[in-house]
């Protein structure tokens, strides 16, 4: 038993040095055009999801659910985040495949269930190391509240919000869980 432990003390220090040697070396694949690897790609989210979970605020969205700020949440929406995460066509958006890690097409997943608090932080200050920008010195912070509100609340549109979608956009918003 005592080998075995022994093994591992030495093993771990050795295999640390491997892997920071391939990272260091350039064997590290960067290209956002390549599928990163299943580990990667979870120690990635968890990581995003782990930070976010801890700096987010614990804030509720100041900005009421009427038919209004729903539909200009769509509207804000469309005109900054459709590019990257898709649009009110259900459509991916054009630029998603080309990052890293890819971005989420929100509307064809049905929007976000993550707390209203988490979405905002994540709109304001954006993502590191990925193509997410923080958007706090672009949109206003109603704006970015907004938004926020309509992704939260893709499923459950109302009618107005609905027929609006459908009107600007061509096609039918998810369905309602």
């Amino acid at each position: 038993m005592r080998n075995f432990v022994l093994g591992i003390i030495v093993a771990t220090p050795i295999l640390l040095l491997v892997w920071l040697g391939y990272l260091l070396l350039g064997f590290f694949p960067t290209s956002a055009l390549t599928q990163p690897s299943k580990i990667e790609f979870r120690i990635a989210g968890a990581a995003r999801d782990a930070s976010v979970a801890r700096q987010a605020p614990q804030v509720t969205n100041p900005i009421a659910p009427t038919d209004e700020n729903v539909i200009d949440g769509m509207v804000v929406y469309t005109a900054n985040c459709a590019l990257c995460h898709g649009g009110l066509d259900m459509k991916p958006g054009s630029l998603a495949k080309n990052l890293f890690p890819p971005a989420p097409q929100l509307l064809i997943r049905g929007g976000v269930n993550d707390p209203e608090g988490q979405v905002f932080y994540i709109t304001r200050t954006g993502v590191r190391n990925t193509g997410m920008p923080g958007w706090q010195n672009v949109l206003s912070e109603q704006d970015m509240w907004k938004i926020t509100m309509f992704l939260n609340r893709v499923r459950k549109l109302s009618p107005a919000a609905k027929d609006f979608w459908k009107q600007t956009g061509g096609a039918e918003p998810p369905a309602g869980r």
